[in-house]
Parts: structure tokens; sequence; C-alpha cells
């Protein structure tokens, strides 16, 4: 942000010197009031930090960024291949707005196979990854001034809000309920809400809805557009489950419509290659839910320009019709990150069990874990004390070389100990140095 600051500075300077004398300009370039007001992702700024380190050669275990490494989780070999015989059959000119009619009617197909949600073609729309399609969900639902109900953390609803002009009614989570809301969290300001953005798994935490937890939200949705019917637009929900096929073990996936056929004329998916087939810079994603909406959405994103290239949409279609290589490629990514998430929390409890203060929650799902580093009030060796999260974060930085996301950058109060772990460009030996590293750190630590 400092530096986009100097570019500004800059440029109006140049722009005051080539303009001097009558006419000039004086005061300072004005923007929106938006525009103004909307501040940059936490999360992309404090990567670019760990990026200049490690240019300069430091070596840092990076665990910042929601990315993979693509030398170490490459996209499935076959959709690579599909990739390159679109390009190679010419397919590079503009794609329908909604997405051509292959993908669409392949995720259709993938989804019932999948999912059992069965979306007919016009209900789905494709976009270049999952952001647009959550901009366009809040444009498409929300009039300025109306209300969301998101949890804290999540990514990126604040700024989403600000976006659409709408107010954020953030509910806090805590970590007894794997920092999943309830229905009891949301109950109480569920009769002034317009949307409620839901994620599962959840990033930041790698969590997942239980059954019972998303099925009272449900309930709690559907009791509260009876109540309405008739007087007032209903409340939506958005069910952000773009991590839906990174699962380990035990754990299982829930989505509201599975559980509440009648969420489906509330409810809007996001979903797309960019976690479960590590194609985050391939850029597919889509949305599906009630067709007459989901039509309005298609009308906003057309002017934005929002969708996805043509060859990688005739790339993924092709692809989502392939079971074996789909199966194949999951069942040895999924084992590949499961290692790594395990490693680490194993990791973390045996420092946990050492009287180090220090915590996780187990995997579940996606490529997070969630970490603690109750470390508040601790001096370091040369007598500073870690008074707050962000001395904590600059101290494990320092000391053990590793790079965490506190969970404050994604909505959570300044003071919270807690962080995301992101493993998707993490080697096998890295878990290793994370453990010797942090443990050589927190040794050096005393109240």
């Amino acid at each position: 942000m400092a530096q986009e600051g100097n570019i500004a500075e800059t440029l109006t300077t140049e722009l005051t010197g080539s303009h001097s004398g009558a006419g000039s300009f004086t005061e300072e370039l004005k923007v929106s009031g938006m525009a103004e007001t909307l501040i940059g992702s936490e999360i992309i700024k404090l990567a670019g930090e760990i990026r200049e380190k490690i240019k300069s050669g430091e070596k840092i275990l990076n665990f910042t960024i929601g990315d993979f490494d693509p030398q170490i989780f490459p996209i499935p070999e076959e959709l690579n291949h599909q990739i390159i015989a679109s390009y190679n059959r010419g397919e590079t000119n503009y794609p329908p707005a909604e997405g051509i009619p292959e993908l669409r009617k392949s995720v259709s197909l993938f989804l019932r196979n999948r999912q059992h949600l069965a979306y007919k073609e016009n209900d789905i729309l494709i976009a270049c990854g999952a952001r647009p399609l959550i901009y366009g969900i809040y444009r498409t639902v929300l009039d300025p001034g109306d209300t969301v109900i998101y949890p804290l953390p999540s990514w990126n609803n604040n700024h989403y809000c600000h976006l659409a002009g709408a107010n954020g009614c953030p509910v806090e989570t805590s970590a007894e309920r794997n920092f999943m809301p309830t229905g009891k969290d949301i109950e109480p300001f569920i009769a002034d809400a317009n949307l409620i953005a839901l994620c599962s798994p959840l990033n930041p935490s790698g969590t997942i809805f239980s059954e019972t937890d998303l099925s009272d939200i449900c309930e709690l949705v559907l009791h509260e557009n009876r109540r309405r019917k008739g007087r007032k637009k209903p409340v939506y929900l958005l069910y952000d489950q773009i991590y839906w096929l990174l699962t380990y073990g035990s754990t299982k996936h829930v989505d509201p419509v599975s559980l509440h056929p009648a969420m489906a004329d509330y409810t809007f998916y996001v979903d797309g290659i960019s976690k479960y087939f590590s194609g985050t810079g391939v850029r597919v994603g889509w949305a599906f839910g009630p067709g007459r909406i989901v039509e309005k959405m298609k009308s906003i994103l057309s002017h934005v320009g929002a969708w996805a290239p043509r060859a990688e949409q005739c790339a993924v279609s092709r692809f989502l019709c392939m079971d074996n290589e789909i199966d194949n490629f999951l069942y040895s990514f999924k084992k590949q990150v499961q290692l790594r998430l395990d490693g680490i929390y194993d990791g973390l409890m045996k420092l946990k069990a050492e009287g180090f203060a220090v915590d996780a929650i187990a995997p579940q799902a996606s490529i997070y874990l969630t970490v603690r580093l109750n470390l508040h009030g601790y001096r370091t060796g040369d007598g500073r004390v870690l008074v707050n999260t962000a001395d904590v974060t600059r101290y494990i930085l320092e000391e053990a070389k590793i790079a965490l996301v506190p969970f404050y950058a994604f909505g959570s109060g300044p003071d919270s100990t807690w962080y995301r772990l992101s493993v998707g460009t993490a080697r096998p030996g890295d878990v290793e140095d994370f453990y010797r590293n942090l443990r050589n750190a927190l040794s050096k630590l005393s109240l």
C-alpha cells in the first residue's frame, strides 16, 4: 500500500509540475468514496512481504498464501493436455458470457454424479474463478444498505460488503466450535438480514459444518422466509464450497440443498477447479442456484467481462467427464496434502505436550490448518516483550523463519492468538523444518 501511495503522490506532483500557472492542479486527485475507503487484502500484502524476503535470500517456510506451487502440486496431467489441445485448435475467441454450453452441461453432470445435486445448464454460470461469482451474487441480490451476515473469521466478506454498499453483520465464532457459525449465532440477526455468506470447508480454518449445525441454519432461513413471504425480499444464502472435495479421514462435506431441498429457492453455490484440482491460475469457476436469479447474475457479469478463457473452458468441460482421471488425481493429491497437514499438526501436538503454548485443530479439509500461538506476554532472549499478535507474528517470522497469517487478516480481533497455515507451497521436508524451527524459537522465550 505504501508503494501505491508513492506512485499516486508522484503522479500528482508530475501533473502539478506540467501544468504550472493558471489552471494548475492544486488539490489531490479525487476518487469515489467507495474507492477511497476500500482497503487492500491483508493476506496479499503479507504474502508480498514474504516474497521480498525470500528474494533477498532469506530461507523462509512460507505458509501464508492459499495457492499452490505448481512444481509441487501441478494440475491434473489430462487437464493440462486438454488446455494445450484447446489452444492448438484455436479456441481463442470470446466465449458466451454465461460460459460455453459444453462446460455448463459438464458441470451439471459433475454435480449430479459427485454431489447428487440436480441443476440444469441454465442454472449454472461460468466465470474466471470464484471471486467474480461471489461479487456477482452480492450485486444481484443486495441493494445498498442491505445487511449481510457472515462469520469471523472468514475470507473477504467485509470487502464484498464494501464493494456492494451493504452493511456487514459479522458474527464471532469460537475455537470450541471449530470456528464454524451456528444457528444460535445467526438467529439474533436474521430478521434484518438479506444475505448469509457461508463457506465450508472454511477459509481460513480448514474446518467444516456438521450436518446438525448447517441444518439449523437452513431451518432458520426457511422459517424467516415463510415469515417474510409477500412482504419483503427473502434472505438468501451464499454457500462457498470451493474446497469441498478436499476432505480427510471421516470428514464429510454437507450442503444446504441436500439437507433441505426447499433451500434450492434461496441458495447460491460457488465452486470451481481452483482448489481441488490445484488450478488457481487456470481461472475456471461456476456458480449455481435459482435459475431466474442466475440469469440476472449473467447480465451483471457480462458487463464486467468476468468470463473464463474459452480454451480453459473447453478443456475443463472435457476433463470433468473423465471420472477415472479425476479419481486418480484426487487420491494422490489429497494424500500429499493430508501428509503435510497431519505432519505439522502432529508436530504441534508434540510441542504442546512438551509444555509450549501452542495448539491446533486436527485437519478436517482444504489445504489449511488452524494453529494457535498463545505467546502474548512472553519475553524474548534479548528482553523484548511480545505484547500483541503483531509482535508474535514478527517474532515467529524472524526467529523461526515461519510465515503464517493471523486470523485478524480474516476479520477476527487484533488480539486473536489463532493463525491460518497453508500447505499449498510446502515440500515434505518443510514439515520437519517447521517443527525444529518453531521449537527452537519457542525455547528462547520466557514468561
